[in-house]
């Protein structure tokens, strides 16, 4: 069992987003293993919000689903801070829609996959990014959710 503190922030105007006990079991399942304790945050936000960010903080001016800051704190202060995300909901529901996914499913796995990068997971190499969509797919299968990299076809 993780001990996990979790702080969800909402600061966006979309419909359907995701309770905060779905976003703490995602968190909790994907730092299964990996930590027994720690906190984060969990910020939900609209496009404005998401591109701004990821332009200052990756030179890209154009909102994306998930954003992930680590904590960088001195080793010695030994606390359980693991970093925030932030997740842009609009970006995530036309993802969702475009690749034929459920929602809860398409926020399920941008949840795990922002987590994973907080845990020190990437996906720059091939042969790293294999190893993150393998755990990606495992863990989401243990949520009960499809394997997120598989092509869907259009819904009929």
């Amino acid at each position: 069992m993780i001990d996990l503190t979790l702080d969800v922030q909402r600061a966006s105007r979309c419909m359907h987003l995701p309770s905060n006990q779905a976003i703490h079991s995602w968190v909790a399942k994907a730092l299964t293993g990996h930590r027994e304790v720690a906190e984060l945050s969990v910020r939900i936000v609209d496009r404005e919000e998401s591109q701004q960010l990821n332009n200052r903080y990756r030179g890209r001016d154009v909102p994306t689903n998930v954003l992930s800051f680590q904590a960088d704190l001195p080793a010695e202060l030994n606390l359980p801070l693991l970093g925030d995300l932030v997740i842009c909901a609009p970006v995530v529901q036309l993802e969702a829609e475009q690749q034929y996914k459920s929602l809860s499913a398409h926020w399920a796995h941008m949840t795990v996959h922002g987590t994973l990068h907080l845990l020190g997971y990437d996906h720059v190499e091939d042969a790293d990014a294999a190893v993150m969509e393998k755990l990606e797919t495992d863990l989401l299968a243990s949520l009960g959710f499809s394997a997120p990299y598989t092509p869907v076809g259009k819904a009929k």
